[in-house]
């Protein structure tokens, strides 16, 4: 079992997103946490198809790297999610993952009929974002969206590391205290654990 889990969201490998979450990986193993990584990219999942399976048992019908996924979320203590901003919102990858989650609100809210907002989180996330404009609301419809994909986890927002105006590949490097945020914020986020 992983102490962390962190999911690469860009279409990207090398970009501005997936740099800053190889630092706050990198962060967390210095500070002794076990990482796995995902690159959603490379994975197979089918969007959420509304089957309504998950009303049975709180299972997704459809069987696809998403199970391989949520299992490891679901076992590890915390979870690093980076995701670029595209048109104010996480990246299709990032969404479809987030969607698939709707088999655990299920679960959660009317198989187990937990009653909303009557829970303590047992885990923290942390959330990466970088956005090429410099938009004064680039980041609060996804920062609503995160915490809402989190509470299915049982996970509270523990921080996030925003960042505007970073557009090409590796505009990151030319700020490396960002650089340096992201891997204080990964050794932190495993002492809060």
């Amino acid at each position: 079992m992983a102490d962390l889990v962190a999911i690469y969201g860009s279409p990207r490998r090398r970009g501005n997103t997936s740099t800053l979450l190889q630092e706050a990986v990198q962060g967390a193993r210095e500070a002794g946490a076990e990482v796995r990584e995902f690159v959603l990219r490379d994975l197979k999942i089918s969007p959420c198809l509304e089957l309504y399976h998950c009303k049975k048992d709180g299972e997704c019908s459809i069987k696809d790297d998403f199970q391989l996924v949520r299992d490891a979320i679901l076992e590890a203590k915390g979870l690093i999610l980076a995701s670029p901003i595209f048109f104010y919102s996480v990246t299709a990858q990032t969404k479809i993952l987030m969607d698939r989650f709707q088999s655990l609100w299920v679960k959660k809210y009317l198989l187990d009929k937990t009653a909303f907002g009557d829970w303590t989180p047992s885990r923290q996330g942390l959330f990466i974002s970088a956005g090429a404009t410099k938009g004064k609301r680039l980041f609060e419809g996804t920062l609503l969206t995160v915490k809402y994909f989190f509470d299915p986890l049982d996970m509270a927002l523990w921080d996030s590391l925003l960042y505007r105006g970073l557009d090409e590949p590796k505009d990151v490097l030319d700020h490396p205290d960002y650089l340096e945020q992201a891997r204080r914020s990964g050794r932190e986020l495993v002492q809060t654990l």
